[in-house]
């Protein structure tokens, strides 16, 4: 299986709609760049609810190698920087990325990447998820930057 790595928001939201149990069913192993870990850190500092990666046998707090590439991208966070360049680093991994602009990089540099949301449809689609409506109506009152027919196409796609 490929390396699977995560930026914050996927592992923010996800814990808070109490559906972080999917990231091990789905992938098994996931890898979290240090930038990453220092910003949940940061938000477990802000009493903002995160998961405790330490307490999470199934990540893998991962350096990036090649640090020459993050200046390269001004306008994104450390983390999502961080994301990419371990992607570039491991050929064929899976990025879990949710900002527009990081997925932008992403797709530009042919990466493979998958969402919040995506992380929803996979597991409905393998019948290992009954519903995916009560978790997106949980992301909605969270603030997940969730439009109304982002959120129809999303159902329409688990034939909800």
């Amino acid at each position: 299986m490929p390396a699977v790595i995560s930026n914050t928001s996927p592992l923010q939201y996800l814990h808070q709609a109490e559906a972080l149990f999917l990231l091990p069913q789905l992938f098994g192993e996931i890898w979290v760049p240090e930038a990453v870990a220092a910003e949940i850190q940061a938000g477990h500092e802000r009493s903002v609810a995160l998961p405790d990666l330490e307490s999470l046998p199934w990540v893998e707090v991962r350096p990036v190698q090649q640090r020459a590439l993050l200046p390269l991208v001004t306008h994104l966070g450390e983390g999502e920087k961080e994301v990419l360049a371990l992607g570039i680093e491991l050929p064929g991994s899976l990025l879990l990325l949710d900002d527009r602009n990081a997925r932008r990089h992403a797709n530009s540099l042919a990466l493979n990447l998958c969402g919040t949301l995506g992380v929803l449809l996979l597991p409905k689609e393998r019948g290992a998820l009954d519903a995916v409506r009560p978790i997106l109506d949980r992301l909605d009152a969270l603030g997940f930057r969730l439009d109304g027919a982002t959120k129809q196409t999303v159902l329409r796609l688990a034939h909800e």
